[in-house]
């Protein structure tokens, strides 16, 4: 069973350029077709997943508040994973 699911809707999106390893990207572009999926979906719920899981980020996040936008994401977070 793949870790992520596929989207069931589409949320409100932003672009980010990024350079990838080609065998990083190979993965990312197979993983997104195992899943029904496009590349950005599979980036966008892979950084979801890491935050989510990652117990000292949380803290940190928690230590430095920022603006309005980021401060509401640090609670999706925090509240995804209680």
């Amino acid at each position: 069973m793949p870790l992520l699911k596929p989207p069931s809707k589409q949320p409100k999106t932003t672009t980010l350029q990024v350079r990838l390893e080609e065998e990083v990207r190979h993965n990312l572009d197979q993983y997104a077709e195992f899943i029904g999926a496009n590349a950005s979906y599979v980036v966008s719920e892979a950084l979801k997943l890491l935050f989510k899981r990652d117990d000292e980020f949380k803290r940190w996040l928690g230590e430095h508040p920022t603006n309005i936008n980021q401060q509401q994401i640090r609670e999706d977070v925090l509240t995804k994973t209680a």
